[in-house]
C-alpha cells in the first residue's frame, strides 16, 4: 500500500480545499497523454533526485516499478539526473535502488 506524503495529512486537517485542488492537478498532469504515466513517474523520480528528496526517490521508484518500469529505465533516469545535477543528484538518486520501506 502506498503511503501518503506528509503534506496530505497536514492539508486534510488544515486546508482540505487546497488538497482537493492539488489532487485534481496531480490527476490531470499524471494521466496518460503524449507521455505515459510511467514516463511521467520516472520524470518525478528524476526531479526528486535533483531536489535531494531521498525518500521521494525511493517511493517514486517503487511506484514506477509497479507501472512496469525496468531496472534499466530506472538506471537511465538516474543517468539524466547525474548529467543535470551532478554527484549530489546521483547520490540521492541511488535511493531508487532501495525498497520503499528502507
Amino acid at each position: 500500500m502506498q503511503q501518503k506524503p506528509s503534506y496530505v495529512a497536514t492539508l486534510e486537517a488544515s486546508d482540505p480545499d487546497l488538497l482537493r485542488g492539488v489532487a485534481a492537478m496531480r490527476e490531470f498532469t499524471l494521466k496518460d497523454g503524449a507521455l505515459s504515466t510511467k514516463v511521467k513517474t520516472l520524470m518525478m523520480m528524476l526531479c526528486d533526485s535533483l531536489l535531494s528528496h531521498p525518500d521521494g526517490v525511493r517511493a517514486i521508484a517503487g511506484r514506477a516499478r509497479g507501472m512496469g518500469a525496468s531496472e534499466e529505465e530506472i538506471a537511465e533516469t538516474l543517468h539524466v539526473a547525474f548529467l543535470m545535477g551532478g554527484l549530489p543528484a546521483l547520490v540521492t538518486g541511488c535511493n531508487a535502488f532501495e525498497s520503499p520501506s528502507g
